[in-house]
C-alpha cells in the first residue's frame, strides 16, 4: 500500500483530567520523571564500579535500567507538554513515526529482557553448582544482545504497519504519546488487517514471555522446596519477590490495553501511566530497598563520595 499521508502534523491531546489539576499534574509528573532517570542512573553507576556486582544477574539489571531511564523519556517530556498546552502538543510526523517505534522497540527489548532474568534466576537457584558455566560472559551478551535485536525487529513491524496507511483527515491523537492504537482511528483507510496483525503480533509476544516467565518460577518454586533450611528458602524468596513485582506492573496494564476487545481511550490512557512511568520508577525503588547487596554497594559509594569531599 502507497503512504498517501497529507497529515504532517498530530496534536497530542494528553490525559483526561480536569484544566484546574494541570499544575499539581505537572509536578507530580515532573519529580517521577527526575526520580527515575536520576534512581536508573545511579544502578547504573553503583553496578559499573563495585566489582563484586559484576555478576550474571546485576549485568541484566543494567540493561534494564537503562531501558527504564529511555522508556519514560521516549513518553513523559511529550505528556509533560500536554499539561502545559490546553490544545495539546503538536508533534510533527517524523518525530511520531520516531516516537512509535522507539516506544515500541524499549518495551518489547524489556518485555524479553524480564523473560531472560528469569531463566537467569532459574538458573541460579536450580543450578548453583553448574550456574558459573552456564551463564558465562559469552552467555550474557549473547541472551542481551538477542532481547535488543528482538525488540528492534518488533517494533520496525509496528511501525512500518501502522505509518503505511494513508492520514489525510483527523490528526488529534487520544492520547499522551504517539501509540498504535489512538493512531490507526486517524487513518483513512480500513485498518482490521493490520490491527489484527498487531493485535497477534503483540499477543505473541507478550504472551510467550508470561509464559516463559511462568514456567521459570513454577520451576524455582520448585527448586526452593528442595532447600532445608527456612534461611535459605527465605532469600531464594527475596531474590525473585522483586523481579515478580516488576513483571507484574509491567505486564497486567500491558495486556489490558493490548490484547482486550474494544478500546475505551481515557481508561487505555490512565493504564498507561502504569507501565510508562510508574514502572520505570519501580526498578530501582524495588531493587534497592530490597536487595542488600545494592545498599551496601550504595552505602560504600557514598562513603567514597564523602571521602573524596573531605
Amino acid at each position: 500500500m502507497t503512504n498517501m499521508s497529507v497529515v504532517t502534523t498530530f496534536i497530542l491531546t494528553g490525559l483526561p483530567h480536569a484544566p484546574e489539576l494541570d499544575t499539581l499534574l505537572f509536578g507530580i509528573f515532573l519529580v517521577i520523571y527526575v526520580l527515575t532517570v536520576l534512581g536508573n542512573l545511579l544502578i547504573l553507576l553503583v553496578i559499573i564500579v563495585n566489582p563484586h556486582l559484576h555478576t550474571p544477574m546485576y549485568y541484566f539489571l543494567t540493561n534494564l535500567s537503562f531501558i527504564d531511564m529511555w522508556f519514560s523519556t521516549v513518553t513523559v517530556p511529550k505528556m509533560l507538554m500536554t499539561l502545559v498546552s490546553p490544545e495539546g502538543s503538536p508533534i510533527s510526523f517524523p518525530s511520531c513515526v520516531a516516537q512509535l517505534y522507539s516506544f515500541h522497540f524499549l518495551g518489547s527489548t524489556e518485555c524479553f529482557l524480564y523473560t531472560v532474568m528469569a531463566y537467569d534466576r532459574f538458573l541460579a537457584i536450580s543450578y548453583p553448582l553448574r550456574y558459573a558455566s552456564m551463564m558465562s560472559g559469552r552467555v550474557c551478551a549473547i541472551l542481551a544482545t538477542t532481547t535488543w535485536l528482538s525488540g528492534s525487529l518488533h517494533s520496525a513491524v509496528q511501525t512500518t504497519l501502522t505509518f503505511l496507511l494513508p492520514f489525510c483527515g483527523p490528526n488529534q491523537i487520544q492520547h499522551y504519546f504517539c501509540d498504535a492504537p489512538p493512531i490507526l482511528k486517524l487513518a483513512c483507510a480500513d485498518t482490521s488487517t493490520v490491527e489484527m496483525v498487531i493485535f497477534v503480533n503483540i499477543g505473541v509476544v507478550a504472551s510467550g514471555c508470561f509464559l516463559l516467565i511462568v514456567l521459570s518460577y513454577v520451576s524455582i518454586v520448585h527448586s526452593i522446596l528442595k532447600i532445608h533450611t527456612s534461611e535459605g528458602r527465605w532469600r531464594a524468596f527475596q531474590t525473585c519477590a522483586s523481579h515478580c513485582t516488576v513483571v507484574l506492573c509491567f505486564f497486567v496494564p500491558c495486556v489490558f490495553i493490548y490484547l482486550r476487545p474494544g478500546s475505551k481511550e481515557a481508561m487505555d490512557r490512565i493504564v498507561a501511566v502504569f507501565y510508562t512511568v510508574m514502572t520505570p520508577l519501580l526498578n530501582p525503588v524495588v531493587y534497592t530497598l530490597r536487595n542488600k547487596e545494592v545498599k551496601k554497594a550504595l552505602l560504600k559509594l557514598k562513603d567514597k563520595v564523602v571521602y573524596l569531599q573531605s
